[in-house]
């Protein structure tokens, strides 16, 4: 029973690790997911609380997507004020708190346990959405001014599309300018 288990799981794991590049194709398949699931609480007009509950918890994955890893502010305050060691134009590289990969499984895996207990009546607790709604609303607005004022303050930016390339100065000949 063990070994059926671990080969299960190895497989898994094997299928985990082969989709890591495909990024768009896993967002498309957690699009699908997250389309699911609130196509069935829309259907079934309940399960608001775990709603809530999903979406706190994936405003905080969102949060740790954002940070960097090692917090200028709480190195700031262990280790007191210090001098500058590094010139404000050197290039350091933005390292998420939590990477990508990472991100998408939870919420994934997030969206798929919510899907779950959408089964069982016990989990559909009477509650005015809109409350809920409101409640959450100032809840992420709070937490992402906290967050960009953050990122405005340490000079970061967590989003890139990539390392930039220089081409240099095109060099023009007499020959490329006779053509003209």
């Amino acid at each position: 029973m063990y070994q059926r288990s671990y080969a299960i799981w190895r497989r898994y794991q094997h299928l985990l690790d082969k989709s890591i590049p495909h990024v768009l194709r896993r967002w498309i398949a957690f699009s699908v997911i997250a389309f699911t699931y609130a196509l069935r609480v829309y259907l079934v007009q309940g399960y608001y609380v775990i709603t809530y509950g999903l979406g706190i918890f994936i405003l905080q994955l969102f949060i740790l997507f954002l940070s960097p890893r090692f917090d200028p502010e709480i190195k700031e305050l262990a280790d007191g004020p210090t001098l500058p060691t590094r010139g404000s134009d050197e290039f350091r590289p933005f390292v998420r708190r939590l990477p990508e990969f990472k991100f998408w499984y939870s919420i994934t895996t997030s969206f798929c346990f919510a899907f779950m207990l959408t089964f069982f009546s016990v989990f559909d607790v009477p509650v005015f959405w809109p409350i809920l709604l409101f409640y959450w609303l100032v809840l992420f607005v709070s937490t992402m001014k906290r967050q960009i004022m953050h990122m405005i303050k340490y000079k970061y930016v967590p989003f890139s599309v990539g390392k930039k390339r220089y081409t240099g100065k095109k060099v023009t000949s007499a020959d490329d300018e006779a053509l003209h």
